[in-house]
């Protein structure tokens, strides 16, 4: 691998690529330390320091501990990903939309235009809810003026993240966005080894080999396939007998990918927020809502995300030219000289 890494160092193009990679990685986690005008962070991280649990302390790992600082990135990429779902869902609904995707190119770029516009909007949103919230808490002290400050900042510090997402993609490595989020979730990294290392015999023991056991796990699934049979049926093309053969198709195990778990996690999470505000509420939100709870665990895991998931038929199917050599095919058709793809 050490190799692998060293040959494509030497390729200038890729070395160019990997080197605006890093440099626009370290911008971004250098914004994540600036707070935005008007904003004590002492005051910000005492109030995050009492609210372990709920979905502000999920949405703080999403943004690489930059919303307990309340700096210039702390809304974090999530708006965009969050307007991308949302126009993915409108698609369906929405006919214009739909015959936006439906034109290819153009279609897309006119889409990833109102993402970003809706991305703005509701930067715009989160900013000022979180303002609210930390200012009815206690934890930040503002006039009108001052609240549009911080408001338009936050907002301009979620659209240039989401330009350097695209410069990531355009002149990087590639997967801008997903770069972001893993940079993000790594900045708690220093921290949670510290814990480690401060820990006791046991910890040091397991931790490790739980923590290697998961990563094989996950990889497994993610790369597992299903390869559904797929048989061709030979066809008469004058005189001569073309077509025929097999292959498959391969459909991934876990197609979903994370995302059913971190929402299942942010639906747990809102309870005890909520919880927060009500002191008599917060027992028996801790009992069946805490992480440690079997509540908890058994919403947030990989089977019951799973549960309504459909499981593919793996019986062969074949493709042919007529109904009688392709069942799934429907009526029957007049035989043609070309082969149907399937």
């Amino acid at each position: 691998m050490l190799s692998w890494l060293a040959n494509a160092w030497r390729v200038p193009e890729l070395r160019k690529r990997v080197l605006f990679t890093a440099l626009v990685l370290a911008l971004y986690r250098l914004g994540s330390w600036i707070p935005a005008p008007g904003v004590n962070s002492d005051q910000i991280k005492g109030y995050f320091n009492s609210q372990g649990g709920t979905i502000l302390g999920l949405l703080n790992v999403f943004s690489g501990g930059a919303l307990s600082q309340f700096s210039l990135f702390a809304l974090g990429i999530m708006p965009y990903v969050t307007a991308s779902i949302i126009l993915q869902l409108m698609t369906v609904v929405v006919p214009k939309l739909e015959q936006l995707q439906k034109e290819g190119e153009a279609g897309y770029a006119k889409i990833n235009q109102y993402t970003r516009y809706l991305t703005v909007a509701l930067a715009a949103a989160q900013s000022a809810g979180y303002s609210y919230l930390f200012q009815k808490q206690g934890a930040l002290t503002h006039n009108s003026g001052r609240l549009v400050l911080i408001i338009i900042t936050l907002t301009a510090g979620t659209a240039l993240l989401m330009w350097m997402g695209e410069m990531i993609t355009k002149r990087g490595i590639g997967n801008g966005i997903s770069l972001l989020i893993f940079a993000s979730i790594l900045a708690t990294a220093p921290s949670g080894v510290t814990a480690w290392y401060n820990g006791g015999p046991l910890e040091k023991l397991f931790f490790p080999l739980i923590a290697l056991g998961i990563i094989v796990a996950v990889v497994f699934i993610q790369e597992g396939q299903r390869r559904i049979p797929i048989q061709y049926a030979k066809q008469m093309v004058g005189r001569r007998q073309v077509g025929g053969g097999s292959t498959y198709m391969p459909l991934r195990v876990n197609m979903a990918g994370v995302i059913p778990i971190i929402f299942a996690a942010a639906v747990l999470a809102l309870p005890q927020t909520v919880g927060s505000f009500s002191p008599n509420a917060q027992t028996f939100i801790n009992r069946h809502f805490a992480y440690s709870s079997l509540t908890y665990l058994f919403v947030s895991s990989p089977t019951s995300t799973r549960r309504f998931s459909s499981t593919p038929s793996t019986r062969p199917t074949t493709c042919g030219s007529t109904a009688a050599t392709c069942p799934a095919s429907g009526p029957a058709r007049r035989p043609r000289s070309t082969s149907t793809a399937c």
